[in-house]
């Protein structure tokens, strides 16, 4: 929650990858609040009043995980409502005279995000959703100590760039800064 909370305001890119990462630690803990509290929030050097309000947040999301059937797998609606907010950013900002610096760190990334798709038959999702999936696969493997290949490494580069720039286009509109 703390850090959630944090990630959201200063980088969105973060945040949602730091939540696909909360999904997965209530998975592993079988959506159990009770192994959450005792290995998880209860680590927190916080008061008491704000552990207990982590352990709420956890349990929210536990229920929000349950009612949208996401127990095993999948997104919460809110983690895809993000996806939604950047590809709507990515879209203005693409049609923007304004914002070539970024057009151009998506072509960069575009034969990538398109290979990518193609090795994981990913062809519905879009772009956005290709590149946090990519990234938040490379934050799965470093987590397990596994080998990246440098060709990850290379494909990794310009979709990093590329979001975060369009984390930075976020906060500007959020800010009322960002021109299109």
């Amino acid at each position: 929650m703390i850090i959630a909370s944090q990630k959201k305001k200063e980088n969105i890119a973060e945040y949602l990858l730091y939540m696909c990462q909360i999904e997965d630690i209530i998975r592993a803990y079988a959506l159990d609040i009770d192994k959450i509290k005792t290995n998880i929030v209860s680590q927190f050097d916080q008061p008491e009043q704000v552990k207990s309000e982590i352990a709420s947040w956890y349990e929210d999301l536990i229920a929000m995980m349950r009612i949208e059937g996401v127990e095993k797998s999948g997104h919460l609606q809110i983690n895809k409502n993000v996806i939604i907010e950047l590809t709507d950013l990515h879209l203005q900002l693409l049609k923007s005279t304004k914002q070539a610096f970024y057009t151009a760190a998506f072509y960069k990334a575009l034969p990538y995000i398109v290979e990518l798709r193609a090795k994981s038959g990913e062809n519905k999702v879009g772009e956005i959703e290709t590149a946090f999936n990519t990234l938040y696969g490379i934050l799965l493997l470093k987590l397990q100590g596994k080998e990246i290949s440098e060709s990850t490494i290379t494909a990794v580069k310009p979709l990093q760039n590329m979001l975060m720039i369009l984390a930075d286009r976020y906060n500007a509109q959020k800010s009322e800064e960002l021109e299109l």
